[in-house]
Order: structure tokens, then sequence, then C-alpha cells
């Protein structure tokens, strides 16, 4: 079978989107299927065997990410010589519209993702008003689609009731052969200031202003009263950085890290704060627990699928009970220990070759469908 994925964000950068998009597009490929990417050039780069590039532009405040530009008549063309079986869209930006239409068009099945829920952004950057309007638009395109597909049940049942007319839920698995317990690296924590028996609270992300990161920040300031010689760790970059490097110099800024780095980053802390209320999923959290990282974070996303309260970590419902939960696991080593010895072991029964055979079904299923609908009308 022949698919086409297009997606405005890919690696290098460095997002749970591009991530997931370039784990399914390895995924079909490995299975027999040839895969046609379509995304925005990135500066230096060029085009590989079976991908498109496209005009795209930098994305305001988000230094190092892009967005495609409306592209219709290079997709029609490239459609009509290489013509694809389904297509699958990750994004909502101009580039995911333009290849909406071009397929629809075409008379070409499309399945949409939902990554991002860009409504629960707006109330961060002072523009609450605007949510009606963001889910309607986001409404509008997916339900143009065959399907749209999402991580976890708590959202499919959400855009159901939001006049979402066609969701499907594709779960998310981690790579538990990277993000592994055993990828522990005491040079790293030494690189921190820490010994084997100093506490390394983690954060791994986008430094932004959607990601509720004030709430982390309070929780380490509690927890440090107690546990002195604790070193905040934030692994990412973002708008925030600098005001938060400011503010509080003592946190420790690794950067953006990647593939094996990102691995050791990860299983060299002790304790996961992840205070996002605004994530469509989560995939660090996943990364996290693989890690056999004590993880606290909001009931929801990720977490709400995979983070047994109690068991494989903390999972709360209030600012309050996520600070509450971090001055626990701080102050306990043996509970930290053990829940983050369960949380790897979940994780072991994720397995991303299942998540990839479900969407090339998925896909192979619309394509039928429209076979079906073209030989009954002949």
């Amino acid at each position: 079978m022949r698919y086409a994925i297009v997606t405005e964000t890919y690696p290098p950068e460095v997002n749970g989107v591009a991530l997931t998009v370039q784990g399914l597009e390895r995924g079909l490929r490995a299975r027999g299927n040839t895969v046609d990417l379509i995304r925005p050039r990135q500066p230096g780069d060029s085009a590989g065997p079976h991908e498109l590039l496209v005009r795209g532009a930098a994305l305001p405040r988000y230094p190092g990410l892009r967005f495609g530009l409306p592209a219709p008549y290079q997709l029609a063309h490239y459609w009509r010589r290489h013509r694809p079986d389904a297509v699958y869209i990750a994004t909502e930006g101009p580039l995911g519209w333009s290849a909406l239409r071009s397929a629809r068009r075409l008379g070409i099945p499309v399945a949409t993702g939902l990554h991002t829920r860009f409504d629960s952004y707006l109330p961060d950057y002072g523009a609450a008003w605007l949510q009606p309007a963001a889910l309607g638009w986001m409404r509008r395109f997916h339900n143009r689609g065959d399907a749209t597909l999402v991580p976890t049940r708590e959202l499919h049942d959400f855009l159901l009731d939001s006049g979402f007319r066609q969701p499907r839920l594709l779960a998310r698995a981690v790579d538990t052969a990277r993000f592994s317990p055993h990828r522990r690296d005491p040079a790293l924590r030494r690189e921190w200031g820490l010994g084997d028996h100093g506490l390394a609270v983690i954060h791994v992300g986008r430094i932004a202003a959607e990601k509720n990161l004030e709430l982390a920040v309070q929780a380490f300031r509690h927890l440090r009263q107690r546990r002195p010689e604790a070193r905040f760790v934030w692994v990412g970059d973002g708008p925030l950085r600098g005001r938060l490097a400011q503010e509080n110099p003592d946190f420790i800024f690794c950067g953006v890290q990647r593939g094996e780095a990102l691995a050791r980053h990860f299983a060299s802390g002790d304790l996961f704060l992840f205070p996002s209320r605004s994530e469509t999923f989560g995939n660090v959290t996943l990364e996290a627990m693989a890690s056999g990282v004590a993880t606290v974070a909001f009931d929801y996303g990720a977490a709400r699928e995979h983070l047994q309260n109690g068991h494989s970590g903390m999972s709360v419902d209030s600012d309050d009970r996520f600070i509450d939960a971090a001055l626990r696991l701080a102050s306990d080593d043996d509970l930290r220990t053990l829940l983050g010895a369960n949380a790897s072991r979940t994780m072991q029964r994720l397995h991303p070759e299942h998540v990839v055979a479900e969407f090339e079904a998925l896909l192979h299923e619309l394509s039928e469908r429209r076979r079906g609908h073209a030989l009954a009308a002949a």
C-alpha cells in the first residue's frame, strides 16, 4: 500500500507531535508500505526519497519551530503522479488545510490527527474568550476528514460530545529499549552536583506559558525545605527559559536533548514533575515512567490512561495536591523508588509495533471503504 503523511513539524524539531509522526512513518515503512512524507523545508535540508518539501515560515515565539505554508498545486501535482491509498494529516496548520482540500478534490481518503488542544492554550496567553472559536475551527477541520485519530478515551469522548463526528482511538506507546532505568548515568548526576543519594527533580518539555511551570517551581521550593541538597533539572527550551533562569539561578538548564542523551537525562532523575494541564496526551509522562522515575502529574491525558495513583506514580486533581505529592515523594526514598520501578514495569506492556499495526489497519480500512464507494457508484 502507498500512504502519505502530512505534518508541519518533524525531527530534528523536538516535540511530541514530531516524534510521534516520525514513529508512525517509520513503522509503516517497516511493515512494507510506501510512505510519502510531506513537510515544510527546514534550514539546510533537502528532500529524501518519497519526500515532498514545501515552503514554511518560523513560528512566532517558538524558536526552531516552523509551520507549513499552503501548497495546493504542489500537492495536487504530486498526488496525481503518486496517488496514495490514504492520507494522514497530523497538523491543522495552513499546510494541513491545503492537504485536506487537495485530498478531498482528488477523492483520496483522509485521516486527521488531533495532537494538540490549541483551544486549551488560549487562557495562558490572555485569550480565553477565543476558546469556543478555536474549538469550532478545529471541529470544521477534522470533520472534513474520514476519521480523527486521538490518543485517549477521555479525548475521544470529549470530541464526540463537542460535535466531532468520527473520532477514533489510536493509543500511544513508548520505546522501552531506549527509555529505561539502565540509562541512569552517575557521571551526568555529578555534573548536576549530585551523588547517588541526592535528589534530582526533573522537568522535560517546552518551557512555555501553557505548561503551568510556576506550579513546578512552587513544588520544588516547598520540597527543598526538606531536601536542601535537591537540584531542579530542566530539559528543553522555550520562551520562558530566560526568565526562569534569571529568577532561579540555582536551577540547572540542560537545553534540548535528543535520542540517547534524552534517555540518559530522564533515567538520571529521581522525581519527574509534570504540572501541565494543557496536554492532549503528554508523551514525556510515558518516557519518565519507562525510565523508572517516579512521576507527579494531573489526572488526564497519558497519566489517566497509564499511571495508577499510588502504585506507578502520583496522579492529582489540584495544585495543592500536586505540591503535596511532590513533597511526599521527595521525603520518602523507598516509596519513590518503588513507584518508579512499578512504572517501568507497567510501560513494558506497551508496544510501539502494535500501535503502528492499528494505524496501518485504520488507513487500509479507509482506503477499502473509499474503493467500495467508487465501485458502487460505477
